[in-house]
């Protein structure tokens, strides 16, 4: 697998002087600064604007807790949804735009141009992330004036977990589908299925799906058995850039 160290360097680099390091980061950071005060005030904004249609039904007192699920909500719905149009073309656009040809003319084979991808955006990914969970953890704290970590951390890795399936999952389409928005529709689709996948007791408990809603679950201070779903996703993310890295060495540029 030649090339992959010095083409891993290129890529970070990449990130680091495109848009690519404004787009998902700042979704994450807006969510980050704004979940725990939104948690915090959410009962007197409901009681604001729709106060007449509650019939003195007054919500619960906020607590840490809710500040946690707030930014696992996030990451699980807008935060996912944004990684996987985002990545939508992590291989496919390098191909359109000529980069894949050029590079791959240098000492850089197939495998460490698609194994470096994965590798390089699965790590930004767990960057934002901590960076994050860190700020929404020190937010809470100030808001809520507690914030024990637990909860936060372990529902914030298994989502982690799950965006790093995705972006394994979204390197496969990208080889397979040449448009970027085709590759994020089915990227889209997948998800979908996975949602409704996790109803099914067996798949709800040991695979991939399961990790679709653990993370809210373990946000809101519930025990939730992980460690085979957590298991099963990075086989499965593995098992994906392999089928990806198998289909771009017999990929025409």
């Amino acid at each position: 697998m030649s090339g992959f160290a010095v083409f891993a360097h290129k890529e970070a680099r990449e990130i680091l002087r495109t848009w690519r390091i404004w787009v998902l980061p700042g979704i994450l950071l807006f969510f980050a600064l704004t979940g725990p005060v939104l948690a915090k005030l959410t009962p007197q904004i409901v009681g604001a604007l729709a106060g007449d249609q509650l019939n003195g039904f007054t919500m619960p007192t906020p607590t840490y807790l809710d500040a946690y699920t707030q930014w696992i909500k996030n990451l699980s719905q807008i935060a996912l949804f944004a990684l996987i149009i985002i990545y939508g073309g992590i291989i496919s656009s390098e191909c359109k735009s000529g980069t894949a040809v050029l590079v791959l003319t240098k000492p850089v084979s197939r495998s460490a141009f698609v194994i470096a991808k994965a590798a390089v955006h699965s790590a930004f990914l767990a960057v934002l992330v901590v960076g994050g969970t860190l700020v929404t953890w020190g937010l809470t704290a100030a808001v809520f004036r507690q914030g024990p970590g637990s909860a936060l951390w372990s529902s914030a890795l298994v989502w982690l977990v799950f965006g790093v399936l995705f972006i394994a999952l979204m390197t496969l389409l990208s080889v397979l589908i040449a448009s970027a928005a085709g590759a994020a529709g089915a990227g889209l689709g997948m998800y979908a299925l996975v949602s409704i996948g996790a109803i099914w007791k067996p798949l709800g408990t040991y695979s991939p799906a399961a990790l679709a809603t653990a993370a809210s679950s373990l946000a809101a201070g519930k025990h939730v058995a992980v460690l085979w779903p957590i298991l099963t996703s990075l086989l499965l993310a593995a098992a994906l850039v392999a089928l990806a890295t198998l289909a771009f060495r017999r990929r025409d540029l």
